[in-house]
C-alpha cells in the first residue's frame, strides 16, 4: 500500500486563502464570481483547466500577467496570514512512517508552490523527493494522469495506492486511475454530496484516517 495525498485543503489549509485572492483577480478580470463560486468551479484543477474555464465564461483572453500577478497576490496571502496545517495531518505521517508505508504528495498546483506551503506549514520535509505536479502530465485533475505518475514514481502499483483529496476533480481523478479514494470533509466549505458521488469515501478528521488506511477493503 501507498498514500497520495493532495495538498491543498489536505495537508496545507491554504483553499480560502488562496481562493480569496483568486476571486479578487477574476472579479478584475470581469468575472464577477464570488469565492463560494470560484472555489465550486475551479478548486482541485490545474491552472491550464482554470484558465481554460475562466476564459470560456468571459468570451476573452486573461491579461497576459493574470497568473504573474495572482501567484505573487496569493504567495504573500500564505506568508502574511501564515498558511496552517490541516489539523491532525501530523500524526497521521508519523503513523506512516511507524508503518513503513510509502506516501506522497500530487498536487494540481506548481512544485514552487508546494515548497511555499509545505514549508511555511513543516511539512516540507515529510515530502522531499516525492513532490509531483500536474505541471508534469499533460492532463491535470479530473483526468487520471497525475495520480498514476505519482504512483511510478513512488515505485508502487495503482490498484495499491490510496488516495487522500478534498476536491470533487481529484477524487474523479483518483477512482479513473484505480485507486481507492478517502475525501476528506472535515472543512466548512466541503462538496460533500459531490465527494460521495465522485465516488469518495468521506471521512470528517484526519485523527480517523489511520484506522481507515488500516482497513483497506472498506
Amino acid at each position: 500500500m501507498a498514500v497520495i495525498f493532495d495538498c491543498d485543503g489536505v495537508l496545507v489549509d491554504t483553499e480560502l486563502l488562496a481562493n480569496r485572492c483568486f476571486a479578487a483577480a477574476l472579479n478584475r478580470a470581469g468575472l464577477p464570481w464570488s469565492v463560494e463560486e470560484t472555489m465550486r468551479w475551479l478548486v482541485g484543477r490545474s491552472m491550464g483547466a482554470c484558465v481554460d474555464i475562466i476564459e470560456s465564461e468571459t468570451g476573452k483572453k486573461l491579461p497576459a500577467n493574470f497568473l504573474a500577478d495572482l501567484q505573487a497576490e496569493t504567495f504573500a496571502s500564505f506568508r502574511a496570514t501564515p498558511v496552517q496545517p490541516v489539523a491532525g495531518i501530523f500524526g497521521v505521517l508519523d503513523w506512516l512512517d511507524g508503518q513503513s508505508i510509502p506516501y506522497c504528495v500530487a498536487s494540481s498546483g506548481e512544485i514552487e508552490k508546494m515548497r511555499l506551503t509545505l514549508g511555511l506549514t513543516g511539512l516540507l520535509p515529510r515530502f522531499e523527493g516525492r513532490m509531483f505536479s500536474a505541471s508534469m502530465v499533460e492532463r491535470g485533475k479530473p483526468f487520471p494522469d497525475l495520480f498514476l505518475h505519482a504512483a511510478r514514481g513512488i515505485g508502487v502499483e495503482p490498484e495499491a495506492c490510496i488516495v487522500i483529496e478534498d476536491a470533487v476533480p481529484g477524487v474523479e481523478a483518483g477512482i479513473a486511475a484505480g485507486m481507492r479514494v478517502l475525501a476528506y470533509a472535515g472543512a466548512a466549505h466541503a462538496d460533500r454530496a459531490g465527494l460521495v458521488a465522485a465516488g469518495g469515501s468521506l471521512f470528517d478528521s484526519m485523527d480517523d484516517l489511520p484506522r481507515l488506511l488500516s482497513n483497506r477493503g472498506s
